[in-house]
């Protein structure tokens, strides 16, 4: 069994649509794929009717989150969201403050690059995200298409890293409301890319403890932006508080390098987290890895 927990679609910042998506999964022999757009579940059903025969597609969401340490500024992380009811009021209500959020900062950044001379105007932004999530990608194509920067790699590396005087910060979800929101829809919480230094400023095991006391159930260690001592780290890390492991490529279509299947989760652990959902069901495919 092949497993990929964690993919985007256009319909946030990935550039294949979700059939395209299924298409590439399949393509490359996975048995299960997560479809986990950020802030969104708009993909949910196009995924279910294109789904090809043979693969089990895994609804989910990417939340945008901060963690609030004592005495220093807040952390962006991001939670992983599987199969919740996507009904729930109140986790659909933070979810669409989630969406407003990410329009409002995503103008503000096109407001700030095009009053600095750089060639970009929000309209085509909107255009280019299709009526989907609008994300700092989106800002980074237009960056690529106007000859301002060389990839979108180069665009977050310079124009929209997180030091840049044109980054805006999110209002996002306090990490622990998120973890109490997603449980509270029958879904399964896990922390993705947790150790991704190369990403900025990461939490430490103490606030992955509280997490885990607060309902967090696994921890996303098989990630192309771990390298192999943060994934030792945090597989010991889960042992020790007994969460899941879950593995994944992260794919982003042709907005990122790193191709569908890069990573992947152990058919037990897709078990375990299939055991503990209550709020929605798989879309095809047998029960489990191994059912």
């Amino acid at each position: 069994m092949r497993i990929d927990l964690h993919t985007h679609s256009s319909v946030s910042d990935g550039t294949d649509s979700p059939t395209e998506l299924l298409a590439a999964a399949r393509a490359a022999g996975l048995d299960v794929v997560a479809l986990t757009d950020h802030d969104t579940t708009a993909g949910w059903a196009e995924a279910e009717r294109a789904r090809p025969d043979g693969l089990t597609v895994v609804p989910g969401a990417e939340l945008s989150c901060r963690w609030f340490p004592a005495g220093s500024p807040p952390i962006s992380v991001h939670l992983l969201a599987y199969l919740f009811d996507p009904g729930h009021r109140a986790l659909a209500a933070e979810r669409a403050r989630l969406r407003d959020e990410r329009l409002s900062r995503g103008e503000r950044i096109v407001t700030a690059l095009a009053d600095a001379g750089h060639p970009v105007a929000w309209s085509d932004v909107v255009e280019r995200a299709g009526g989907g999530v609008v994300g700092r990608p989106h800002v980074a194509r237009a960056l690529v298409e106007a000859g301002v920067v060389e990839s979108v790699d180069h665009a977050f590396a310079t124009l929209l890293h997180h030091r840049s005087p044109f980054y805006v910060a999110k209002a996002d979800t306090d990490v622990l409301v998120g973890i109490a929101l997603v449980r509270a829809a029958g879904g399964v919480p896990v922390f993705a890319h947790g150790l991704a230094t190369r990403r900025g400023r990461v939490v430490g095991d103490e606030a992955i403890a509280t997490m885990a006391e607060a309902g967090l159930l696994g921890l996303e260690v098989d990630h192309p932006d771990h390298d192999p001592d943060e994934r030792a780290h945090l597989r010991g890390l889960a042992g020790e508080l007994g969460l899941l492991v879950t593995g994944s490529s992260d794919y982003h279509g042709s907005n990122k390098t790193t191709p569908i299947g890069a990573c992947a989760t152990a058919p037990d652990q897709f078990d375990a987290l299939l055991a503990a959902s209550t709020g929605a069901a798989p879309f095809g495919g047998s029960a489990g890895a191994s059912g």
